[in-house]
């Protein structure tokens, strides 16, 4: 699979930051984008079988269901979704929870284009 292929679910509650990762994705040539303001949203259109998701780019903390949370349902659920948490929290502690949580890769803000396409093909290599 290639990053043309995929269709993304960007969970962000910061419009700002949603936009800026929309626009990186686009200008990778991602095939679908759709976004969610939060946990909940997001679990939403995960349930929804007329939705495509191939992968998760979630950030941390959210009102409502955080990133963490959403990852943990996630996989209670069985699915195995390359799931990508986007956030500030990049100290040691909280990389450790979100990888015993699953969690198939982690980015820290900010982070380059560069970065984000070199984590993404990571992740769809091992699709």
């Amino acid at each position: 699979m290639k990053l043309e292929d995929i269709h993304a679910l960007v969970v962000e509650d910061n419009a700002q930051t949603t936009r800026l990762i929309r626009m990186m994705l686009q200008d990778m040539h991602v095939a679908d984008i759709i976004t969610a303001k939060d946990g909940v949203e997001a679990l939403e259109l995960l349930n929804d079988e007329d939705v495509k998701v191939d992968i998760v780019l979630c950030d941390w903390r959210m009102p409502r269901m955080t990133g963490l949370d959403l990852l943990k349902k996630v996989r209670g659920d069985g699915s195995e979704i390359p799931f990508m948490m986007v956030t500030a929290n990049a100290d040691i502690e909280s990389i450790r929870t979100a990888a015993s949580s699953g969690v198939t890769s982690y980015i820290a803000k900010p982070f380059s284009p560069h970065q984000l396409q070199s984590k993404l093909e990571a992740m769809i290599e091992k699709m």
